[in-house]
């Protein structure tokens, strides 16, 4: 409120000594006239001022203009509790608990761009009732090892499907008025010495795998922000990159927004001030025993960039077009005519939680239909394992969220089946992290147990023979090593001795279900032992109600995976061709890691390498089952400056109502440039009653056919016959059509 009438005091006063409204103000008028207006009215002081941090989130505005503060906050999942102006500690605030939605792992398994743009919009509603103009989200880096600490915030491996999800979400944030920051740009695949790590990757794999996504930020979703990472390609920081930020993302994409830094990801004035850095934000102070006092105005684009243009080295050129951008992010949010106010913590927002979270589980197994739970012959369930009871929100780096609830899921379950007379018993199994806490926020949870862990396994297994199926609740948590930011996994086996709790946990012959609470894949060296495997991803306020929903078959699974399961680290690229995570340099702390891979990542990986996964990249189960029938095309043969539509019958001919997603990849018979067997470039998620017919269309244009040329630094289609295989999963393919592309 104060905020309100600070900014309405100034706006007051200028319209008093002007006697009109200033053109800038005037939301009626275009955007870049309203700029133009603006631009001439600052100081050099005022300028600098916009261009980097005032405090942890937020930049100064112009209050003498009437321009208020903008605020930034950590996403992609949720709107980040408040901290103090100048230190990472909770502010205290009793009104900053939120919604917790799905982690984008699980947006991304939904396979459903519309899940997507409700999400987007549910978190531009939770940002705007807290006051902040822009979300730090979504995440859109690919999945290159299962390793990654930071998986669970991104979109998987595939950078057609990471494009088809970001899109919605931008869209629907942006609808709020609230900016998307679009993260981390680029080549941010994993957190282990995630500052010093120097990239090398060839042109072609850079345009092809890791670009795309953010190019369809930009051009389709019309981004007004991006966020540089922190490593380096080329031997320069990625927030100050020329030929990232200035050549690709401003000139070849034509990008008008904000390239803002990560925090303390800037390390050079004047590389900031050539290479494309709009606005600097950073950690290293709290304004009294870190740093300077006035360290903000320390910062590389501060005092250091003034001092430069006063002594002149540099002219306004560059600081011009930044501050153009600022203002025209201004214009998008905080001046913008009308916003939405927003709501916090509604009925409608744990809604498309659940709604995302129930459409992303993925039923990896089910074997022996042991899913879902018949109730009608089920008196006696167990579960099993400290995921159960364990709150998910509070954790993992800066996604780490304060709820204003959390159902979990044994107490879902429990009230679910309870009612019905069935007896939900309970054994921990084992004990992992038991802190509850993170930056300040506590889940409040006393999950101390000092029993042995001998003591667990045994009473885990003896309650296991007494019931008629066991559901069990592990794998990894949002602790360090696990999936957490600044820190990728050790190994890919599960933690605290859970693969051998399992497996005596199957040896009683018992009904075992394995839900596998993660954002990353793990080894799963007891698959074959046990009756079903639910993937339960990092899933937020509704994770224990979604999970229930599933489980007891009020919902039935229709996620699919977006990323490839393997069954053991060398069977992906980056660790069968042996640079990860990079070798270090003998003269200083830089870490050089070559994707020696190249383009094969993850099910391209795969074909190429003829492995067989656990779980293949697009792979999910239902309760029901699917048939495609015989599909068509629109042509036999296209131009590059035609599309091609193909359309094939799915029949539900199962007894349940269900969703299934039918994939499109195309493959290149034969080409001039090494190309990927196959590569995902459409599919469309359908939902049938039990019995029902409908077809499905998919079109592709050139692009779909194209390949990434680093001689000509261009995308390139050829003339030749191409395949369009058509499935439910990468290792599904139901039909192939044959089409020719002619006079590229």
């Amino acid at each position: 409120m104060k905020r309100f009438f600070l900014t309405l005091f100034s706006v007051v006063a200028l319209l008093a000594n002007a006697g009109t409204m200033p053109v800038y103000l005037d939301c009626s008028k275009p955007i870049e006239q309203r700029i133009d207006d603006l631009l001439p009215r600052l100081t050099l002081d005022e300028k600098i001022a916009i261009i980097h941090a005032q405090s942890k989130f937020s930049s100064p505005g112009i209050a003498r203009l009437g321009i208020p503060t903008f605020w930034t906050d950590d996403g992609p999942h949720g709107v980040r509790p408040d901290v103090l102006w100048d230190e990472w500690e909770q502010a205290g605030a009793t009104n900053d608990s939120c919604v917790a939605f799905p982690a984008l792992t699980c947006l991304a398994a939904t396979w459903n761009p519309d899940i997507a743009r409700r999400y987007g919009i549910a978190l531009g509603e939770e940002a705007r009732y807290r006051g902040k103009d822009m979300i730090l989200g979504p995440g859109v880096n690919i999945l290159r090892t299962p390793l990654g600490g930071r998986n669970f915030e991104y979109m998987g491996e595939d950078p057609y499907l990471a494009s088809a999800m970001v899109v919605p979400y931008v869209q629907g944030l942006q609808s709020q008025g609230v900016a998307a920051c679009v993260k981390h740009y680029a080549l941010n695949n994993n957190e282990l010495f995630r500052h010093n790590t120097n990239v090398i990757v060839d042109e072609r794999t850079l345009h092809e795998i890791y670009l795309p996504a953010f190019k369809a930020a930009v051009q389709q979703g019309h981004a007004w922000g991006i966020m540089g990472a922190y490593n380096l390609y080329k031997n320069i920081h990625n927030c100050h990159n020329p030929y990232l930020l200035n050549d690709v993302l401003k000139r070849d994409w034509g990008f008008d927004g904000v390239v803002v830094s990560d925090w303390g990801g800037a390390h050079d004035t004047e590389q900031a001030i050539k290479y494309g850095l709009d606005m600097e934000f950073g950690t290293w102070t709290n304004g009294l025993t870190e740093g300077a006092r006035n360290a903000y105005d320390n910062y590389y684009l501060a005092l250091p960039y003034k001092r430069l243009i006063e002594q002149g080295k540099f002219s306004t050129k560059e600081l011009d077009d930044k501050v153009r951008r600022v203002l025209r992010l201004f214009m998008r949010t905080t001046l913008q005519d009308y916003r939405p106010r927003g709501s916090m913590c509604s009925a409608e927002h744990y809604a498309t939680a659940r709604a995302t979270a129930c459409e992303g589980i993925v039923l990896l197994q089910n074997r022996n239909a042991t899913l879902p739970i018949d109730v009608n012959a089920t008196r006696r369930v167990l579960v099993v394992g400290e995921n159960a009871i364990k709150m998910m929100t509070v954790g993992g780096g800066s996604s780490s969220l304060k709820v204003q609830r959390e159902s979990l899921p044994l107490e879902a379950l429990r009230s679910r089946l309870q009612p019905l007379g069935i007896e939900v018993d309970y054994a921990r199994g084992y004990v992992g992290d038991t802190t509850g806490a993170y930056n300040g926020v506590t889940t409040g949870q006393d999950l101390v147990d000092r029993r042995p862990a001998q003591e667990l396994v045994r009473e885990a297994v003896e309650k296991a023979r007494q019931a008629d199926i066991v559901i069990y609740y592990g794998g990894l948590n949002k602790s360090q090593h696990q999936d957490a930011e600044e820190f990728d996994r050790e190994d890919y086996g599960l933690p605290y001795n859970q693969d051998d709790l399992i497996s005596a946990l199957a040896a009683t012959g018992c009904r075992l279900v394995v839900v596998n609470i993660s954002g990353n894949p793990v080894a799963m060296p007891w698959r074959d032992a046990v009756g079903a495997i639910v993937q339960g991803w990092m899933l937020g306020s509704e994770a224990g109600e979604a999970l229930a929903d599933v489980l007891t078959g009020a919902a039935n699974p229709s996620g699919k995976l977006p990323f490839t399961w393997p069954e053991k680290l060398g069977d992906v690229g980056a660790h069968a061709m042996g640079d990860y995570p990079g070798t270090k340099r003998a003269d200083s702390d830089i870490w050089d890691e070559e994707y020696c891979e190249r383009f094969y990542v993850g099910y391209r990986w795969v074909d190429k390498a003829k492995t067989r996964p656990a779980f293949a990249f697009g792979h999910g189960l239902s309760y029901t089952s699917f048939k495609l029938g015989k599909p068509a095309m629109s042509a036999t043969a296209v131009t590059a400056a035609d599309s091609i539509t193909f359309t094939v019958p799915v029949t539900n001919v199962g007894s349940r109502a269900g969703a299934e997603v039918v994939q499109l990849y195309i493959h290149d018979v034969k080409s001039s440039f090494e190309r990927p067997y196959k590569e995902l470039k459409g599919f469309a998620k359908i939902y049938l009653e039990p019995g029902q017919t409908r077809n499905v269309a998919i079109t592709i244009g050139r692009d779909a056919l194209s390949y990434y040329d680093d001689n000509q630094h261009r995308w390139v289609a050829e003339a030749g016959k191409f395949e369009a295989l058509l499935g439910t999963a990468s290792d599904k393919i139901a039909h192939r059509l044959t089409f020719t592309l002619t006079n590229p």
